[in-house]
This record gives structure tokens, sequence and C-alpha cells, in this order.
């Protein structure tokens, strides 16, 4: 049972420098610093439990993003946790309804990074106070209370909130037998750690080399700075890898429509089973037209790791824009808005494979993906999560990998915990790293 009053809530910008060792980098991003606005929520319940928030970000700006966490705190500070999550649909139309501060979205850009960082933090604490890891919060949630949680404003046209009731209602089929598959096998991933654009070709080799040996068998590349380029890389790792292994490509929005068809063209040689992000995320008649034009050489289209809310994810869906759905656990309005993209994803037969390129991205998309086999998609086809090997060592409780795929944290809360030595350690500008490097 949920309980307490809100008393407080820090924000903190909290920077790794991962820049320096081109960790990260691609096309549109050479130099990204991993980031967080990291928000710590507290309440006056006996507990003493804390609520634990973030939201990614790569460096510059976090300090915007904290500012836009400060001025939603008057939405949440001194609210009752269970008058929250009694009505969290009504709580997350407040925050992203503010009759001013919606002015500087409407849920997209700083304000809803910063949303996204105070629901998470919400999230986490009524997963700690109900003793339960977040996947196992929502997969053991009534339907009714499930969709109680979720916003249907603008996607009705898509997906009322009756269909996404008899989606969860059939998805009560088999639910036990899944969640047990997942405790004994875990969520499969991908890993994008081998090929960072940045990463000279002997570092490429020997991070491909450990994968295999670790059990890897998916790869995703970055490409779109060169072509000839991109050409030699994947030719490098495919032929590490072998023809049998999955191999996906990146261009993080580099191109332009008709350029990006020319360019995975001319990269078809090498069996790519997506092109990811290939044009602007907000272009998807572009991303209709790339999808249309690829799927002759059996390449889809992935993108959503950069859409701002579910409205694009609704018109990308009704588009037939992408063969792959990428949810990001920070970039949208937190579970409650990822629950409507998944419910969709669902309605429109598109697999989820959920962004997870950043500093606490895979502790928070496991749940999320998690929860989705079990009470939702019910499938594993042509489904992965993406993983890269950076920073884990941070958090309190971090994801954990074996056989390639994601085992599904037991923890209560949201896996969103730094360690408090690391948060005071990268804290931008005042933590000790970043007095040294500044």
């Amino acid at each position: 049972m949920v309980r307490g009053r809100i008393t407080g809530l820090a924000a903190s910008d909290i920077r790794f420098p991962t820049s320096l060792g081109h960790h990260g980098s691609d096309a549109m991003h050479p130099d990204p610093d991993y980031s967080a606005a990291y928000v710590v929520i507290e309440t006056d319940a006996r507990d003493g439990l804390k609520g634990y928030g973030l939201t990614f970000t790569l460096g510059k700006g976090t300090e915007v993003v904290v500012c836009a966490v400060n001025a939603l705190s008057i939405h949440v500070v001194n609210k009752d946790l269970e008058e929250i999550v009694n009505d969290f649909r009504g709580f997350y139309r407040q925050l992203t309804s503010d009759g001013q501060l919606r002015w500087i979205g409407p849920e997209k850009g700083a304000v809803h990074l910063a949303t996204a960082a105070v629901l998470n933090a919400i999230w986490d604490l009524w997963a700690k106070q109900e003793g339960k890891p977040l996947w196992k919060l929502l997969v053991d949630m009534d339907p009714k209370q499930l969709l109680s949680c979720i916003d249907f404003r603008y996607i009705t046209d898509a997906l009322t909130e009756e269909e996404a009731h008899e989606i969860l209602q059939n998805g009560l089929l088999g639910k036990k037998e899944r969640e047990e598959q997942m405790l004994k096998h875990g969520y499969p991933a991908y890993t994008t750690s081998c090929a960072w654009l940045g990463y000279p070709d002997q570092q490429l080799k020997q991070l491909c080399t450990e994968a295999l040996k670790d059990g890897w068998t998916r790869f995703k590349v970055k490409v779109g700075a060169d072509l000839p380029d991109d050409i030699r890389r994947c030719r490098l790792i495919r032929e590490m890898i072998g023809p049998d292994k999955t191999l996906m490509l990146d261009a993080n929005q580099r191109w332009e429509v008709k350029e990006a068809i020319e360019w995975v063209t001319k990269l078809a040689e090498f069996k790519p089973l997506w092109i990811e992000e290939p044009t602007s995320p907000d272009d998807i008649l572009g991303h209709a037209a790339i999808s249309k034009a690829l799927a002759p050489l059996g390449i889809g289209v992935a993108t959503g790791e950069q859409c701002h809310n579910r409205v694009i994810f609704k018109q990308l869906l009704q588009a037939k824009a992408l063969s792959y759905l990428q949810i990001d656990s920070c970039r949208l309005g937190s579970v409650n808005e990822n629950l409507s993209v998944l419910l969709m994803a669902k309605k429109f037969q598109i697999p989820v494979c959920p962004h997870a390129g950043g500093v606490g991205l895979c502790e928070l998309v496991q749940h999320l993906i998690i929860f989705d086999y079990i009470s939702v998609s019910g499938s594993l086809e042509n489904r992965m999560c993406e993983y890269v090997d950076h920073l884990h060592e941070h958090f309190k409780y971090p994801a954990i990998i074996k056989k390639a795929s994601y085992v599904p944290p037991q923890d209560a809360g949201y896996s969103t915990e730094m360690k408090e030595e690391s948060a005071r350690k990268y804290l931008f500008p005042q933590g000790e790293v970043w007095q040294k490097i500044l």
C-alpha cells in the first residue's frame, strides 16, 4: 500500500566524461558525455524510502532539464503519493498540461524530459513501497488499474481505451508461463558497444572478439559519416561475426530521405536487419518513403529514441513508416506514456526493440520490455533490447546480462538509484572528476 506525502524533490546535474574515450560516438554526436538530470523524491512516510528518477542527456543542456524539473516541482511537492497513483492519468496530465509550462513543450523537449525524470522517480518509489521490481508491479496490476495510468488524449483514433483493455485481457492468457520463461531465460539483447563510430579498427576487432566469446549474436554498427568508411567497417564486422549473426545499422538522423535510400542500398550486401534513425525523427512521411524503398531489400526501418511523444509514434504506425519500434524510458513521459506506445505497437503488430544506449537506460527499459512480453505482446519474434556496456557500475541495482539476455531485476523499484559516491563524484561542475577536467 502506498503511503506518505512528498516533502522534497531535488534535481542534480550528473555527467560522465565518456567523450574522452569516444564511447557513444555516432555520426551526429561525435563527443557525447553520457549524463542525466537526476531526481530524488522524499516523503514523510516512516519507511524512509526515496524515489529516484532520471532522464538521459549528452552533457551540455542537462542544466536546462534540471531547471525544468525544478519548475515542475510545484505540482509534486506536498502531494500524497496515494493521491497520485489513484489518479495517475490525472497527475500525468497535470504535469504535461501546466497552462504556462506546456508552451515550451507541449509534451516534447526539455520540459518533457523533465517530466520523465520526475515520473520515473514516482514509479520507483511506488514499486519500492510495494516491495516489487517495477516490471512485476506492472505485471501484477489489474488491466483497469493499468489503463488508469495512461493518458489516451490524442491517440484514440489509433487506439481506444476499450481496445487497450481487450489487449490486456487477452494478455492474461499464458501470462504466468511467460513470466516463468523470463525468470528462467531472460529477455534477448543486442550489443551496440562494439562499434561506436569513433572507435579505431583495433578496438572494434577486440570488442567484437570478446562479445562473440561471451555469446552475443546481435550487433549494431554506427554509420552515416562517410560511405566508403561505412562499407569498410561493415565488411570488417560482418567478416568477424559471420553470415549467421544479426547485424543492424544506425545513422542517428544523419541523412536526407533520398540520401538514406541510396546510402543503405549500397550497404545492403552486408544483410542488415534494419537501418535505425535514417533521417529526422519528426519526418513521418520520410520514414514511410524509406521503409517502402528498402522493403524489397529485406531491410526494415527502426526508430523511436528521439520520438517526442505517443502522437509521433501513433503517426509512424499509421503511416507504416517503421518495422521496429524503439521506445525510450526517458524521452517519453516515463512509464505512463510508454505503456500507451506498447499497446499501440501490439495493435499494429510491430515488434518493440527498445533504445538503451545511454547512462541508466538499460537499467530502466529492461522493466518495460519484460512487462511488454509478459502482459502485452506475448512474443519474442523479431524482438530484442539494446545493451551498452557502459557506466553500470554507478548504479545500486545495475542491469545484469547472462547469455546475451537481460536477467529480470529482483530488487524493489525501477533500478534508477545511483550510488551516492558516484552521484557526488560526477556532479557537474562541483564533482571531483569535473574539477580535474575543467
